[in-house]
């Protein structure tokens, strides 16, 4: 195609389950496809090794900078894969978006860590690499997220109806785009991240295959309460969250230790749909299209949840807007690279908090 730039987008989340790569096609600003898709996952140490830098603990600084190197050998190695499988060479490719894995996210303290090392990418991908995409949102008084309401404008946008994308990722955000006003978004609290964490606690399992073993459980009401009083819900947006405030730790602060585990991953579950539908219903009272991204369309108890509570909304998948679910969030990183080399602003003010548009990213020529 004449006069068009390909992208590459990677993303890894707070599921610390592996990282997208993505690969989308251009022309100057106008978005024309997402192209292909490859995937690598996250070894057990590595995922051990990133889950021990949540909390504080000895000799972080080294151990950090271990892992952004062996975070970014793996985002060089699902590159290849990504130009292996379509063909394509390094000089067939504008730039790298890569977001970094989240170890820290502060912006109560003006920080978000998310480790990569942007320069290395650069260097093995052989690729103009744009990392550190937070930092600029947060010293312009921004939360650094969320980062996806302006990339979901830019594509999903209505003139003639509100409209909100769901990510159900780790933690699970929306994206309400009106029709006539800016793009606003916020974190509305716990995806999968919670009943991962309690899946692979008691079972070993890294996650809950099609919803099956919540299926088993009921609903503990008073556990229910519990979580929902926790006072992240009851802040006004713009908000982000983490790991730090919803850990399987918090969790058993809850717990007495008798209850069964398949109602605790049943209430889990419905404490993901309740706390996504009330932050829906609060915020957008308007919607009547959810599209819905990111590993938890891959939960069909939760999928039946959401709509039975928000039943005045048609529920799709991103599928209906001719992206797939599983490529939105690492979609989102090659388009906010395209957006830097252009000079473009990409942040959403209304979601972050910051105080305008900024231009995000940090350049690192390959």
């Amino acid at each position: 195609m004449m006069n068009t730039q390909l992208y590459i987008g990677i993303m890894s989340g707070t599921s610390m389950d592996g990282a997208d790569a993505v690969l989308i096609r251009m022309q100057g600003t106008r978005w024309l496809a997402a192209e292909a898709h490859a995937f690598a996952p996250y070894g057990h140490t590595l995922k051990a090794d990133l889950l021990n830098l949540q909390n504080c603990g000895n000799n972080e600084l080294h151990r950090s900078m271990l892992l952004s190197q062996q975070l970014s050998n793996l985002y060089a190695g699902v590159t290849a894969d990504l130009l292996a499988q379509q063909g394509l060479t390094p000089a067939d490719i504008t730039a790298i978006g890569c977001h970094g894995q989240t170890v820290r996210h502060a912006p109560e303290a003006g920080y978000s860590i998310q480790l990569a090392d942007w320069a290395r990418l650069a260097e093995l991908s052989g690729i103009f690499t744009i990392g550190d995409f937070r930092s600029r949102d947060l010293a312009a008084g921004g939360q650094g997220a969320p980062l996806v309401p302006a990339f979901h404008e830019a594509l999903f946008h209505s003139p003639h109806e509100t409209r909100v994308v769901l990510n159900i990722g780790g933690i699970a955000n929306i994206s309400v785009l009106p029709d006539d006003a800016p793009a606003f978004g916020f974190d509305t609290g716990p995806g999968n991240m919670l009943m991962d964490a309690w899946v692979q606690h008691v079972w070993q399992q890294p996650y809950d295959a099609d919803g099956a073993k919540a299926a088993q459980g009921r609903v503990l009401p008073d556990l229910l309460a519990a979580l929902l009083a926790h006072p992240y819900f009851a802040l006004p947006h713009p908000k982000s969250t983490g790991r730090e405030l919803f850990s399987l730790a918090w969790l058993h602060t809850h717990l007495n230790g008798a209850e069964n585990a398949h109602d605790v991953l049943c209430t889990l579950l419905e404490y993901s749909a309740q706390s996504i539908a009330q932050a829906i219903g609060s915020s957008a009272p308007a919607a009547r299209q959810v599209y819905v991204c990111g590993g938890g369309v891959y939960n069909p108890l939760l999928l039946e949840r959401l709509p039975a509570l928000l039943p005045q909304s048609q529920w799709h998948s991103t599928t209906a807007l001719n992206l797939d679910p599983q490529w939105v969030e690492a979609a989102a990183f090659a388009w906010l690279a395209a957006q830097r080399l252009l000079g473009l602003p990409s942040n959403a003010p209304a979601a972050t908090g910051a105080k305008g548009p900024r231009v995000l990213g940090a350049i690192y020529q390959a």
